[in-house]
């Protein structure tokens, strides 16, 4: 037909097998590439972007009345596939809260440049990708996992709301595609904790243990970005000084959380990179003080309801002038203390009663007050602030990720054969009691 020897076409097809094997084994070893129009996760990422894209498109152009509507399933048809969203309301919530708006959402998500593939070390079967600007992660899940977080979606929201700078991973999106005749792909999008990424020299995923959890380094100097993990860290600390107690508290929270959803092998995400020298001195500027605790102490709204954001991502250009006054009653002190040592950031008001405070202070101690229940910290004015955390001499990315192992009769199992197997050893398949104190205990030992 074509007058090519069938064994000529056999050849090239060998060839062009090979090829894609080679390709394959060298991105295994880089660890995040491009997907362009050669790659097997084309076709599924660009429903991706598109399915994202008018999802979006959609609640910018009929902002959803009810914010709760936790069982909400839309159907969007496209040429080739069906995307649905659930419990979307909820999802733009919780990203209004963050402070980014859905336009910048969308864009992010369906920019031009194509998504980039994250080859992970997880055992888990899950694809990850990430957008082109590395700002938020999509990664698979089977049907149980995202049931599992629609299920408990409610509590997690109240988490947030209760704990604004919560470290547990920010998910803005539960999403299935349905192509035919194939498969459903379910997939949901979060926030990066390592964004953004451009002078993060060391990445790691902590459980607290120590089975099965070294990953061996790349050279000096290479390009590679490898996830290390426990074993790796070891003789190292997370130096925060001032900031430690803070981290103590707020890990002991999420965890805490956590069990009490009775999951288990999560991961603490820690990744560092050097303080250049104008920024170890930020935090001394007044203005940049005043931007700060403006971003930290917002209380006019929280991931489940409507209005200012409670966790804060993006400060309003008209409050960035905000007087000493209106920052801490007209005293000066309070969460400013911060800049002059103190660890406390209501200390200069709490030593005082509510009837003993001057004329138009008494809001602000309520306000220092619920600042110290939610366990909230004067946040770094920086991108991803949540996540963020400034030492002396670093800046540290911290977050608690997946969050879907539940401790089921098969996991008890695994844990009675790991016994066995590893005696007296440390391993991540334990109780989520133990797996949560362990967890606390870690990041107990290796702060200073």
């Amino acid at each position: 037909m074509s007058g090519v020897p069938a064994g000529v076409t056999r050849r090239t097809g060998t060839v062009k097998r090979t090829m894609w094997g080679g390709l394959r084994q060298q991105w295994k070893l880089l660890g995040l590439f491009e997907i362009d129009q050669q790659h097997e996760f084309y076709s599924l990422t660009s429903m991706m972007k598109e399915g994202l894209s008018a999802a979006v498109q959609t609640t910018i152009d009929n902002p959803p009345p009810v914010k709760d509507d936790y069982r909400l399933e839309v159907t969007q048809i496209h040429k080739d596939f069906k995307m649905e969203t659930f419990a979307g309301p909820v999802f733009a919530s919780l990203r209004r809260s963050l402070g980014m708006t859905e336009k910048e959402y969308q864009h992010s998500l369906s920019f031009d440049g194509s998504y980039l593939q994250f080859i992970s070390n997880s055992k888990s079967k899950a694809d990850f990708f990430l957008t082109n600007d590395k700002c938020f992660f999509l990664k698979t899940q089977n049907k149980r996992e995202v049931k599992f977080l629609l299920s408990n979606l409610r509590i997690y929201m109240e988490h947030l709301e209760k704990y604004p700078h919560s470290l547990l991973v920010k998910f803005l999106g539960v999403h299935r595609i349905n192509i035919s005749h194939r498969r459903k792909k379910y997939f949901i999008v979060m926030q990066s904790v390592f964004y953004p990424d451009d002078r993060i020299n060391a990445r790691y995923d902590i459980k607290g243990c120590e089975v099965s959890r070294w990953t061996d380094p790349t050279p000096e100097g290479s390009q590679v970005i490898v996830v290390l993990k426990d074993l790796n860290f070891k003789g190292q600390y997370i130096t925060l000084d001032q900031q430690r107690p803070w981290l103590l508290r707020q890990v002991e929270i999420d965890t805490s959380f956590l069990q009490r959803l009775n999951v288990l092998d999560y991961s603490l995400l820690v990744g560092h990179q050097p303080l250049h020298q104008d920024e170890r001195h930020q935090g001394l500027s007044f203005a940049t003080l005043i931007m700060r605790t403006k971003k930290s102490v917002i209380t006019g709204s929280s991931p489940t309801h409507a209005g200012m954001p409670t966790v804060p991502g993006v400060v309003p250009e008209e409050d960035s002038n905000l007087s000493v006054s209106e920052m801490d009653g007209g005293t000066g002190s309070g969460i400013v203390a911060e800049s002059r040592g103190g660890s406390d950031p209501g200390s200069a008001l709490s030593g005082r009663t509510c009837t003993e405070q001057p004329a138009g202070s008494v809001t602000d101690l309520m306000v220092l007050r619920d600042f110290q229940a939610q366990n909230r910290r004067l946040l770094p004015n920086f991108k991803n602030p949540l996540h963020v955390i400034d030492g002396p001499e670093h800046r540290y990315f911290v977050g608690i990720i997946d969050i879907f192992t539940v401790y089921s009769f098969k996991k008890r199992l695994e844990h009675w054969w790991k016994r066995l197997r590893h005696p007296g050893q440390a391993f991540s398949t334990v109780s989520p009691t133990s797996y949560c104190l362990r967890l606390c205990q870690w990041v107990q030992d290796h702060t200073k």
